[in-house]
């Protein structure tokens, strides 16, 4: 099995401002060993090792972290992507703007699309960290850039917990699932929904975006602020059909990241 969502941070290096103090549970580094020690007793011998600072030297990082460890099999990372150089290396496979902090139409801004079309022809993946008010805009952005690959994380965070419009969210969610070049990503969930039902949220974007277009991430380390490494995969699984837990599991992220 493969996790497609999974972060590493060293305190105080490689420009980590996040966590803070105020995340108690997570505010120390997490590196390596630590994933292996929770992902490989539950049968998960991969990751997708993706960014969790809006720095360039973070990518780096991550990216020579992906050079010593066999368990890493890409790096989505961080760009400016108002440039059109993105670093070259066999290890990266996608970038992620923290989209989910900026105004609803950022992905509007007509500066974005030379880098946008540059990810594009170097075959990277657009990780879409955002929120539902972000939708609109990114599905407009996916049709601008019908050639580039676009993966959703963590269903587009839905407000469960906060008792949102989740009719709002399904509809959007529904149409983005009608373009080929957009994913989904079965990641962070546990920490949206608070003590709210949730597992309807899971069975509807399966239904959605499943087999082809779902993939399974952790979200580790941030998802032990809601939840464990073990507990996550297992709601996960139970939630996906059986006939369908290859492609969820492993083969949409291989394929997808080209992995």
């Amino acid at each position: 099995m493969i996790d497609a969502h999974q972060h590493f941070w060293r305190l105080g290096a490689n420009d980590c401002s996040w966590p803070t103090e105020a995340e108690a549970a997570i505010h120390r580094d997490f590196l390596p060993e630590d994933w292996a020690a929770v992902a490989l007793p539950c049968g998960v011998t991969g990751s997708v090792l993706v960014q969790s600072q809006e720095s360039a030297r973070d990518t780096a990082w991550l990216l020579d972290l992906a050079e010593r460890h066999d368990f890493i099999l890409g790096v989505v990372g961080w760009a400016d992507l108002t440039a059109t150089d993105f670093p070259r290396s066999p290890w990266l496979k996608g970038l992620r703007p923290m989209v989910q902090d900026y105004a609803a139409d950022m992905l509007d801004d007509p500066a974005l699309d030379p880098g946008l079309r540059a990810m594009a022809r170097q075959g990277l993946v657009f990780d879409a960290l955002v929120r539902p008010r972000h939708l609109p805009a990114l599905e407009r952005m996916a049709i601008r850039h019908p050639n580039l690959q676009i993966v959703i994380d963590h269903m587009a965070k839905p407000e469960i917990a906060a008792d949102g419009n989740m009719m709002a969210w399904q509809h959007k969610m529904d149409d983005l699932a009608e373009l080929p070049n957009v994913a989904c990503k079965l990641s962070g969930l546990l920490n949206e929904v608070g003590d709210m039902p949730y597992d309807w949220a899971i069975e509807w974007v399966a239904d959605v975006y499943a087999p082809d277009r779902l993939i399974w991430g952790s979200d580790w380390p941030v998802l032990n602020l809601a939840g464990d490494y073990a507990e996550w995969l297992e709601i996960a699984k139970a939630a996906i059909p059986e006939t369908a837990h290859a492609a969820v599991f492993n083969d949409n992220a291989r394929r997808i990241y080209k992995l």
